[in-house]
């Protein structure tokens, strides 16, 4: 690795920094993307992991009351030193990052910009475990990294850079626990790099931020995250595409297209509005609100397998208006105001404290924006025997189609809508049942035998809850009220 950045710093410069002709370009697009998708700054200590020359070194110095920049090549210190050294906040450290050792807890905020593509995963997971020790409690983590292949066009003799896939990372990151044990991290957001799409057509590059959280031993049925959870449980990719198998090319929640045709057409969207799909699952409602409507959409998801096919449908589908990243809506932040429309189709049955993320969305939303939700309900308790083990082997946190109402009301919202759309659940439920059984030897050559009787086994189970009164699905339109004027 020495041998490799002593041939490529040997002037200093930008282009040698990332490894291509465009860099200046780029550099002049891409920082003020990835500045504004860091958490607030002030009055923080920071630590800058491979900080070069020092292109984000000065950004981050204004923003915090102090940093740290490390580089383990002299020359780039010096360069970061030439230019950045007249802030008074700055402290340079010319060290390599295997062997650095720094006081436990002593920042708020580590940044890293194409650093871990240079390390093995044992030199990767080893530092997680140091970073996760630097960390003050709730710190947070934000890297980027080029994936799956080279990005720069900077000829190499060699190049012993590791292009990891974005799950790699993920797996990586996630897995490392503090030297104790009691803290991990979890993903806040990952999503590619706008700028290298725009510029060079290439989603590859790939930045995540990450939190410094509690390990709760055994908190989500034996996985390490949340996230963990779903991505092996019941949003595998094999899990994914045998739901979409059922509910329609590029859909995974209750009705797929139809139904996501009937609750767009109530927010009356117009070209140019920005619409956050929060769970966006593969895709499909968001593309068809952007070719349909020509609006902006932004669709997060926790399961990274979700949003991986996601991003693989995006290409094919060709539009730019839709953007997808790996987002836990209740660490997201956005600026006040971002959002004409949040939209959620089946997801927040996942979230425990509601009324929070209501006040998330409401925050999100533009003065009259509009909120649309469909949603898992239950009926009133006590519940059944069967609908209590399926909630808690699904570890979903449930309520009434009243009470998630009397929620949003009591965020803010107005003109609040609480529709049970029970019945209009047990009526798809049938005709998704009969469509499956009318493909099942399609289905059972695509998928298997034990595939098959699953779906059809669990949306038996489904109808047969709601019978019981148990299970209920709700439809949620809510509006954030417009600015008074004075």
């Amino acid at each position: 690795m020495t041998q490799f950045w002593e041939e490529h710093s040997q002037d200093a410069t930008v282009e040698e920094m990332m490894l291509d002709s465009s860099a200046k370009l780029l550099s002049l697009e891409e920082k003020p993307e990835i500045i504004l998708l860091l958490p607030s700054l002030d009055g923080h200590s920071v630590l800058e992991l491979g900080a070069g020359i020092g292109r984000f070194t000065g950004h981050l110095a204004k923003l915090a009351s102090h940093v740290t920049a490390v580089d383990f090549m002299q020359n780039f210190i010096e360069k970061n030193r030439e230019d950045n050294g007249f802030r008074g906040n700055i402290t340079f450290l010319q060290a390599d990052v295997t062997t650095l050792d720094l006081p436990k807890e002593s920042f708020d905020f580590i940044f890293s910009n194409w650093l871990f593509m240079y390390l093995t995963d044992a030199e990767l997971l080893a530092l997680t475990q140091k970073m996760l020790g630097w960390l003050k409690p709730g710190g947070y983590l934000f890297f980027r990294e080029s994936c799956f292949f080279q990005s720069g066009d900077k000829q190499r003799t060699f190049n012993p850079t590791v292009y990891r896939t974005p799950a790699r990372y993920n797996l990586l990151l996630t897995s490392a626990t503090s030297v104790s044990g009691d803290s991990g991290f979890e993903i806040v957001m990952s999503r590619s790099v706008q700028t290298y799409i725009k510029l060079k057509k290439n989603q590859n590059q790939v930045c995540w931020l990450l939190q410094k959280v509690p390990r709760v031993p055994d908190g989500h049925q034996g996985y390490n995250t949340f996230q963990q959870f779903l991505d092996n449980q019941q949003y595998s990719r094999r899990g994914i595409l045998r739901y979409e198998k059922i509910f329609g090319e590029g859909f995974v929640s209750t009705g797929g297209l139809e139904t996501t045709k009937e609750f767009i057409s109530m927010l009356n969207l117009r070209p140019g509005q920005s619409v956050i799909d929060v769970g966006c699952g593969i895709g499909g409602g968001d593309f068809y609100m952007a070719k349909t409507y020509g609006v902006e959409v932004l669709g997060m998801d926790l399961s990274s397998n979700m949003v991986e096919i996601a991003m693989e449908r995006a290409i094919t589908e060709k539009t730019p208006l839709v953007q997808f990243e790996i987002g836990d809506a209740t660490r997201r932040s956005f600026s006040e105001a971002s959002f004409d429309v949040v939209y959620s189709r089946d997801t927040i049955l996942h979230i425990n404290d509601k009324e929070a993320l209501f006040r998330r969305f409401f925050s999100w939303l533009k003065p009259g924006g509009k909120l649309l939700i469909t949603d898992y309900c239950c009926g009133e308790r006590p519940w059944s025997p069967v609908f209590q083990e399926y909630v808690n082997q699904r570890g979903y946190i449930l309520y009434t189609p009243k009470e998630y109402g009397q929620f949003l009301e009591k965020a803010g919202f107005v003109n609040v809508q609480a529709q049970d759309r029970t019945e209009q659940f047990v009526n798809v439920l049938n005709t998704e049942l009969s469509r499956t059984q009318d493909i099942k030897q399609e289905f059972i050559e695509n998928f298997s035998e034990e595939d098959y009787k699953y779906i059809i086994d669990g949306w038996n189970e489904k109808q047969h809850r709601c019978s019981l009164g148990d299970q209920r699905w709700g439809l949620f339109y809510a509006e954030k009220p417009m600015e008074t004027i004075s």
